[in-house]
Parts: structure tokens; C-alpha cells; sequence
């Protein structure tokens, strides 16, 4: 059995450099992974750290920016913010004029970019609600509306939602809004205390440079600074978010002199004044990396020992079949399709081959054994009959003899051109020679076979054997047809071969016959004798000497119909035109 060539997905090779490689890349995940993923919570944890506190800094700055005219009093508030956050805090002008430092005598801060600049009336494009200016109620403010608040929540006691909360400025602001009724009145709530209108009367003024035209007469801004459009309609080149525009313009205006000028904000580290955060991984961390690298190791560990015995276990299984004696040895189970599995295949295969080898010779033994007996026991019974005086010696004696003497050589003879087939030593002596020229004395010699040559080829062949090939054929015909019946030999010419074709109408074959019929002494009836059954090592002859002519010989048949056995010589052993060096 030829075992087919191996594809390189499926060597042994390629199995083991791909567990290596899985191995390899799982640690090297794992271990990544696992780095990765600490150094991650690690740099997180920090920078939420960072975020918080920066957080924290940058509100308190604004908060005091929105709440004082100068910066004055600040150095209290950047030392209680660096001693709770651990960092550094500094404050410059815009001009890079020192305003604060928690730590005077640390690092220059020099031309560092700032973390942020402190300006509460441009704090991401708006105004910070704590930078309330002229806008702060008074006392007596505070408590008429407040009045009004506890009104309105009672009115709406019924709502789950409502709320109550306080501007910077002292107002209060019920959410949602009450409805404009006889008894939740929102009037007095949502109407501008003589503080707010007298800022909103000076806003509405100083919006005017802006808009190019008188707004108070165009518009109402409320005390949340709400626009309401008046009755008369705005100029078509004057949008209501020009208006927005010129709101917040006016109000930072307004609110300049109440807040503090901007200024820089510097957050750097306390040691170095640099703003590179410094983070490193603590011993749980590392106690992590170390443990889950071990795990990985195990992993790898426990999968090398697993695949390794996979794949040792065929081999075990193989040393021992082939370690056992030769009578307790059988077959091995193919369980893969790599070099393994294609040595369990040959070891197999050659373990048939063996067994069939065995029975071969088992049955040759038995069939030579069977054959030589018949003529043998003819030989001693006539002798010793001839001894007894019970045959007289006599020419008829000596031609029995004889004739199964002949019969021994036949035999010995068509053994040993099957044992120099066997051993590749069979020698043909090839000449070029017309082929109905050997046939013909062949089928001259067999009564009652037709010629039929309706073709003919001048080939290389040796004639000597070639009359076997046929004369064994004829033989065979001629014994399994019965009287009345036809044999014919036929010539053919395909487009390869030269076709002989010996045909019967004897008895036929059984299919299941057609394959055994060139075994070596083997008879389409086993009760038929020497006689009437041949040796029963012709067809093996035929097929060998064929195939030492480059050709082949097949047989088909058909049970009470007859059988047809096909000798194909092929014509490249055809003679070349006359002519041809």
C-alpha cells in the first residue's frame, strides 16, 4: 500500500511548532496582560487622583476669583490647597508676575505652560454663577422671597418633584415653575427685587453699544437673566442670538470690577515642579504580575506534558505491538493523520503483507504438495506392481511412466518460471516477429479452434513465450467447452495496443471467480483433478510472462455463456517502418 505524501498542516513538526508557538503567545499574553492591566488600574487610580484634585484646586480658584476684587487674599486658600491635594500650587498674572505659591523657595516655575487660567467670567465660554456683582440681594431681599418659595411649595405640595434652591445671589428658584394662578401665584416669585433692577436696568443700557439700538425697548431681560421679547419686533439685521452675544458681552463688562483679574494656575509636582506624574506599581501589584506569570508557567507546563504524551502514546502503542512475539502481533489502531499515523499505516500494511505472505506459502506448500502427489503415487504404484509381477514390464509400462514423468517436469518447470517472475530474474528473448505468424501453429495444434486474424503487427516479442501465453489460454478453452461448442482466437488493433483475444462458449466464470482465476493453483472447481483441471498454475504464467512484455492480460465471462481472456501487447514495441535508422 503506497502511503500518499503527507500535507505539512498535518506533520508532526508542524503540531509541535504550533503548540510551541500557542504556548509561547499565551504566556506572553497572559503575562502582557496581566502588566498591561495592572499598570492600567495603577495609572488610573492616579490620574482619577489627578483629575480630582485639579478639580478641586481649579473650582476653589474660581470660586474666590468670582467672589473677590483682588487676588490679595489668596495665599491662605493655595497653601490649604496644596497641603490637602500634595501637589504645588502657583498663581502668575498674565504677565507672569508671581500671586501665590504654596512653595516660594521650589523650582522656577519659568516658562512651564499653565494647567489652567482662573477667569470666572469666561470659564468654558460662560460665566461662573458665583460672580454675582451688583446682583447680590439684600438681607430684606432674601427674606420677602424666600416668603414667596415657602408659598409657592405649599401650593404645590402635591407635586413629588418640586424643589427649592438658592442662586449665589441669595435668590431662591422653585422647580419646575408654579402656574400663574389665584393661588400659586408666581408674580412676586419671578419679579426683580429693587437691587436686580436697578443692575438689570444698567445691563439693558450697556447692551445698546452692542445691539445699535435702544434694547430696553425691545426687550426685557429677567433676574435669571432671561430675554422676553417686547411687542415691538427686533430690526431684520439684529438676531435673538446677536442678542445672547451681546448679553454675555454686557455682563462680563458689568462684572469686571467685581471679580478678580485673570491669572494663571500652575499644578506641578511638590518635590520637582514638574507637572509628570510619578507612578509606580505597589507590591500587591507586583505580587499580581509575579503570580499570574507562574500560573501562566503551569499552564505552559501542564499543555506541554498533555500534548507531549499525546503524541508519545501512538509511539508507545506501535513499540509494543512490534516488541511482541511474532505470533501475538497484530494490527495497531491509526488514530491521526500525521507521520505517526502513516507508520501505524505501513507497520499495518506490512503486517498483511505477512500474513498474506504466510498464508501463500501455507497454500503453496499444500498445492505443491497436492500436485506432486498424483503423479508420484502413479509412479510408485506401477512400480511396485511391476515389482510384485503383477505388470509386466512392458513398452506400455515404460510409456505410463514416462508420461507422468513429463507431467513432474511440466510442473517443476512452470514453478520455477514463476519464482524467476517472482524474483524479477525471468528471462525473454525478444526478436521482431510477425504475431498471427506465432499464433498460427499454436491454434493449428488445438482441434476445433477458429483463427480469426483480421489484423496483424510486427512486434518485439519473444515467440517462444508468447506461444505459451496462448497455447496455456487455448488449453483452458478447450478444457472447459464442451463438445459442440466454438473456440476462436482473434487479433485486434487499439489506438495503443495489439489486442489477442481468446474466446470460449464453454462453461463461464462467476463473478466472484474473475478476480482469483491467476492465483497460483487455483481452479474454478475444486473437486476437478489433474486431469480434467490442470495444474492450475497456467494463468499464473500467463499473467507473468505478459507483463514481461509490457502488457497485461483480463479476463471476462458470463456463467453458461463463455469467457473472454484479453492479452494486450503494446505497439511501442512495434517494429519501425523500413527505412528508419
Amino acid at each position: 500500500m503506497r502511503v500518499p505524501d503527507l500535507p505539512f498542516h498535518r506533520s508532526l513538526i508542524m503540531r509541535l511548532l504550533a503548540t510551541s508557538i500557542l504556548i509561547a503567545v499565551a504566556a506572553i499574553t497572559a503575562a502582557t496582560w496581566l502588566t498591561a492591566h495592572t499598570t492600567t488600574q495603577a495609572i488610573q487610580q492616579q490620574q482619577g487622583r489627578s483629575i480630582t484634585d485639579d478639580a478641586l484646586i481649579h473650582d476653589t480658584l474660581i470660586g474666590y476669583a468670582a467672589t473677590h476684587a483682588r487676588w490679595d487674599g489668596v495665599a491662605p486658600t493655595v497653601a490649604d490647597l496644596s497641603r490637602r491635594t500634595g501637589h504645588r500650587v502657583t498663581l502668575l498674572t498674565r504677565d507672569r508676575q508671581m500671586i501665590a505659591d504654596s512653595a516660594p523657595a521650589g523650582p522656577d516655575i519659568g516658562p512651564a505652560r499653565p494647567s489652567a487660567t482662573i477667569d470666572p467670567l469666561r470659564e468654558n465660554g460662560a460665566i461662573d454663577s458665583r460672580a454675582v456683582g451688583p446682583y447680590r440681594l439684600t438681607t430684606a431681599e432674601r427674606r420677602a422671597l424666600d416668603g414667596y418659595a415657602q408659598q409657592a411649595l405649599k401650593c404645590m405640595k402635591g407635586n413629588l418633584n418640586i424643589r427649592l434652591t438658592h442662586l449665589p445671589n441669595g435668590r431662591p428658584v422653585v422647580s419646575p415653575l408654579p402656574v400663574e394662578n389665584g393661588v400659586c401665584a408666581a408674580k412676586e416669585l419671578l419679579a426683580p427685587t429693587p437691587t436686580e433692577a436697578k443692575a438689570l436696568s444698567a445691563l439693558t443700557g450697556m447692551m445698546d453699544s452692542c445691539t445699535g439700538l435702544k434694547t430696553s425697548s425691545y426687550v426685557s431681560i429677567g433676574p435669571l437673566f432671561d430675554v422676553t421679547p417686547l411687542d415691538r419686533l427686533l430690526p431684520r439685521d439684529v438676531t435673538p442670538a446677536d442678542l445672547q452675544k451681546c448679553l454675555l458681552s454686557a455682563r462680563q463688562a458689568q462684572l469686571t470690577p467685581y471679580v478678580a483679574p485673570p491669572a494663571l494656575l500652575f499644578i506641578t509636582d511638590a518635590g520637582s515642579g514638574t507637572t509628570a506624574p510619578s507612578i509606580s506599581l505597589t507590591r500587591g501589584n507586583v505580587l499580581r504580575i509575579a503570580a499570574g506569570t507562574g500560573l501562566v508557567l503551569v499552564v505552559a507546563i501542564a499543555v506541554t506534558v498533555l500534548v507531549g504524551t499525546r503524541l508519545v502514546r501512538p509511539l508507545r502503542r506501535l513499540t509494543e505491538s512490534v516488541r511482541r512475539p511474532v505470533e501475538q502481533q497484530s494490527r495497531v489502531p491509526v488514530g491521526t493523520r500525521d507521520e505517526i499515523g502513516y507508520l501505524a499505516m505501513a507497520l499495518n500494511d506490512l503486517f498483511e503483507r505477512r500474513e498474506t505472505l504466510e498464508a501463500q506459502r501455507q497454500a503453496l506448500v499444500s498445492d505443491l504438495a497436492h500436485e506432486l502427489r498424483t503423479p508420484l503415487t502413479n509412479i510408485r504404484g506401477w512400480l511396485e506392481a511391476a515389482q510384485d509381477g503383477m505388470t509386466p514390464t512392458d513398452p506400455r509400462l515404460l510409456e505410463v511412466l514416462l508420461d507422468e514423468t513429463v507431467v513432474l517436469h511440466h510442473i517443476v518447470d512452470d514453478l520455477r518460471d514463476l519464482a524467476a517472475a517472482d524474483t524479477g530474474t525471468l528471462r525473454i528473448h525478444p526478436e521482431f516477429v510477425y504475431i498471427n505468424d506465432v499464433l498460427a501453429p499454436v491454434v493449428e495444434a488445438h482441434r476445433g479452434v477458429t483463427a480469426d486474424f483480421t489484423v496483424d503487427r510486427q512486434l518485439s516479442v519473444d515467440p517462444v513465450r508468447l506461444r505459451q501465453i496462448v497455447g496455456n489460454l487455448l488449453s483452458n478453452a478447450v478444457r472447459h467447452t464442451d463438445r459442440g461448442g466454438q473456440v476462436t482466437v482473434r487479433t485486434a488493433v487499439t489506438a495503443d495496443d495489439f489486442v489477442i483475444e481468446v474466446i470460449d462458449t464453454g462453461e463461464g466464470i462467476a463473478a466472484e471467480d474473475l478476480e482469483k482465476i491467476f492465483d497460483r493453483f487455483w481452479r474454478t472447481d475444486a473437486s476437478r483433478s489433474r486431469a480434467t483441471g490442470g495444474s492450475g498454475l497456467g494463468l499464473a504464467i500467463v499473467r507473468k510472462l505478459a507483463e514481461a512484455h509490457d502488457g497485461r492480460v483480463t479476463a471476462t465471462s458470463r456463467v453458461g455463456a463463455g469467457s473472454t481472456f484479453t492479452v494486450t501487447l503494446p505497439l511501442s514495441r512495434q517494429a519501425p517502418p523500413s527505412g528508419t535508422p
